[in-house]
């Protein structure tokens, strides 16, 4: 019980301050999905750090917004508006104070990425599956630095980093050292993981400036 608050201190001397979440609309055909959502939306709000997510309040989505409501958690919801009939409805939109909807997904992407300083991506649907891929394809090509999680809850994401593996034995992924999505078993275990990755992402930015300095 005394993790979250030593969690909480270290994320507020970081650069980690909001968290984007990509899972999906539906609840799936098994309660860990959802449940995995409810706890990560509980750890966010223990640990101080604000939900970025798509906004739809059906399925592992809205289960990730009421974990972090209901704990007291900041939400920042960003949706399409041709979506807002289909991930949620327009009267349950209203219990977001943070709300932006946006005209195309382009756009709603491009918030989200703009706004988060992590990427975590629980278990959900083709879409959730093009979100995260995207953010791990701009970070081979060298656009971003922010640690991105695989939830693998019950294996959810075995069959992608199978994939991963196939495609670097094939000889088609380069700059692999950028490419180190982090993987983890549970809800409780994402919190830790960006905060050891930010801290030795920071390590790493100072002792390259250092070298330099020393050039």
């Amino acid at each position: 019980m005394t993790l979250w608050p030593c969690i909480a201190f270290i994320l507020h001397m970081s650069t980690i301050k909001a968290v984007c979440v990509y899972c999906g609309s539906s609840p799936g055909r098994d309660v860990a999905y959802v449940e995995a959502g409810e706890r990560l939306g509980h750890a966010l709000a223990a640990s101080g750090l604000t939900l970025i997510y798509g906004g739809g309040t059906h399925g592992v989505m809205g289960a990730v917004a009421r974990g972090t409501l209901n704990n007291g958690g900041k939400v920042g919801a960003i949706i399409p508006r041709f979506l807002t009939n289909w991930e949620t409805t327009t009267d349950a939109l209203k219990m977001f104070e943070d709300l932006t909807i946006t005209d195309t997904m382009h756009e709603r992407k491009h918030r989200m990425f703009e706004r988060s300083d992590a990427f975590v991506a629980l278990p959900g649907g083709i879409g959730t599956v093009e979100e995260i891929v995207e953010i791990m394809t701009w970070a081979q090509l060298g656009q971003h630095r922010k640690p991105m999680v695989l939830v693998n809850i019950k294996d959810f994401w075995a069959p992608m980093m199978a994939m991963l593996d196939h495609i670097r034995s094939a000889g088609f992924l380069h700059r692999d050292h950028l490419l180190q999505p982090i993987v983890v078993d549970r809800a409780e275990d994402v919190i830790p993981a960006i905060v050891a990755a930010a801290a030795k992402e920071s390590a790493s930015e100072v002792g390259g400036s250092s070298i330099i300095d020393k050039m």
